[in-house]
């Protein structure tokens, strides 16, 4: 890909594009309990890197506070882990978030990191992949659904009603439950293709992250 020659598609041009391949609801795990975390627990130790998202039930009054997040996403290649947020839940998810060997890749994850230090919690080894594409010519941050367009010429469907739906209910419904997947895993392949084009930042080691790339999917 010759970056320097990549403009962004129109609205028009990215309806038109193929629809994006989510991962299938099978490899989907929605988690909400305990007893869950620790049947997963060897799987996510084998991750070196994940997509990472979360959704917070929107607060739509003055004056109303934000109680998220209540929904917790990460993504490996192969399956995606919807943590349904509570005490005991946060509790476990904090070794994995603290973990500087382990990676977590996403978009907007500013105002993440800000919810989770309010719980106490600390996000080691983010990237930020908004702004990794000022070698494409974009000196603004660059949306999920953009990059997707940019990268992989696919449509990633955004719909304003799943995003501004009730994160916090006991029971999600298939399109949250898709929706919430498919932001944490298409960030993770989209740090795969920054990777490739070497446009990740130089903090990160390159030839033994993509090694740890190759290792992950190699089990497959």
């Amino acid at each position: 890909m010759n970056i320097q020659t990549q403009q962004l598609p129109s609205k028009e041009q990215i309806q038109s594009f193929p629809r994006f391949q989510n991962l299938p609801l099978s490899n989907i795990v929605v988690v909400n309990s305990l007893q869950q975390c620790q049947a997963i627990e060897a799987e996510l130790k084998t991750a070196h890197i994940f997509g990472f998202d979360t959704e917070s039930k929107p607060t739509f009054n003055k004056g109303e506070i934000q109680t998220g997040p209540h929904l917790i996403q990460l993504a490996t290649f192969e399956k995606a882990y919807l943590f349904q947020v509570s005490p005991d839940i946060l509790a476990f998810l904090a070794t994995f978030f603290e973990n500087p060997d382990q990676i977590k890749v996403g978009f907007g994850l500013k105002n993440d990191a800000h919810l989770f230090r309010k719980k106490g919690m600390q996000l080691n080894s983010v990237i930020e992949l908004s702004k990794c594409f000022s070698s494409f010519g974009f000196n603004n941050p660059l949306g999920i659904k953009n990059a997707m367009a940019l990268l992989f010429q696919v449509n990633f469907p955004k719909s304003k009603s799943i995003s501004t739906s009730n994160w916090a209910r006991k029971i999600l419904t298939t399109p949250q439950i898709e929706y919430a997947a498919a932001d944490a895993y298409a960030a993770l392949l989209i740090f795969e293709a920054l990777l490739d084009l070497d446009l990740i930042p130089d903090t990160i080691a390159h030839t033994q992250l993509k090694l740890s790339i190759r290792a992950n999917k190699s089990r497959n």
